[in-house]
């Protein structure tokens, strides 16, 4: 799988080939299309070869000069979602970490099939307040964002909700590896490896863990959400990426079920997270 950074990239060069497309079928030159729009035939050139990303206006004065202006309205939204895909964590939380959590409450809420692999951390509604807190205070501290780690842990609790509210259904899979890594003090991580003991009886949760012993038939991922089998949510250290491409949600998709068919789950399961716990200490 390509990384989510490229594939943004790949999404604002295919807008900049149409634009390019636009004007060869128009027959005028880069310098006549600048002339036309009333720019520098450098501009003209770096939006033609993605270096630099055009504005909305950019894109509809493109369209007039080379004529079908009725494309400018198509062109600005894959140039909306070619941007969306790759937004930095940096600007997700400049205003703190309370805001990222309930800016995905009305998405969470109305998605009704989760499909959720975690290769790092314990997935966000399945957390345990100490385990929330210690996790957001680290990726605080690490960013340098404010500090509103409190307001964070209550506005992640109530998003969580939704596990045992409404008509969802969660399919999770996690790495051994999730139980093991150590997030805050022993008795928080014992609190949490003992709390997923609860929710996996939850009827509306599969939860499936991924042994480390387990004959790969993928390799470890980053942490990933399907909603709905219509868009996917990547984690990075420096972005967070969105995927709505068909193709690409079906990719995920595929790696999901690669990953599913060499979990443990039920009795299995559960054995593995009672083993954690005896490792707690």
């Amino acid at each position: 799988m390509s990384s989510p950074s490229s594939k943004a990239q790949e999404a604002r060069e295919a807008v900049a080939g149409r634009l390019r497309e636009m004007r060869l079928d128009a027959g005028i030159t880069g310098r006549e299309l600048a002339v036309r729009c009333g720019w520098s035939e450098s501009k003209s050139s770096r939006i033609e070869h993605a270096k630099t990303p055009p504005s909305d206006a950019d894109i509809r004065a493109w369209c007039t000069a080379c004529g079908p202006s009725e494309q400018a309205d198509d062109l600005i939204a894959a140039k909306r979602q070619a941007d969306s895909m790759y937004v930095q964590w940096k600007r997700l939380q400049r205003t703190g970490l309370r805001r990222l959590q309930e800016s995905g409450v009305p998405l969470y809420e109305q998605t009704r099939q989760f499909h959720v692999y975690c290769s790092n951390v314990v997935p966000g509604f399945f957390q345990t307040p100490g385990y929330a807190s210690a996790l957001l205070t680290s990726i605080a501290q690490f960013r340098g964002t404010p500090d509103d780690v409190s307001d964070a842990v209550k506005a992640r609790m109530e998003r969580s909700r939704v596990i045992r509210e409404g008509d969802h259904r969660f399919a999770v899979l996690i790495e051994e590896s999730v139980l093991r890594y150590r997030i805050g003090a022993a008795e928080i991580m014992a609190a949490q490896l003992g709390h997923l003991l609860s929710v996996m009886a939850l009827p509306s949760i599969s939860l499936g863990i991924i042994p480390f012993t387990a004959p790969r038939q993928a390799w470890p991922l980053e942490t990933f959400t399907i909603f709905d089998r219509q868009r996917v949510h990547v984690e990075t250290l420096s972005a967070a990426i969105k995927e709505t491409q068909p193709s690409d949600v079906a990719l995920y998709l595929k790696a999901f079920g690669n990953l599913k068919e060499v979990a443990a789950y039920g009795a299995e399961a559960r054995s593995l997270i009672a083993a954690a716990i005896d490792a707690v200490g």
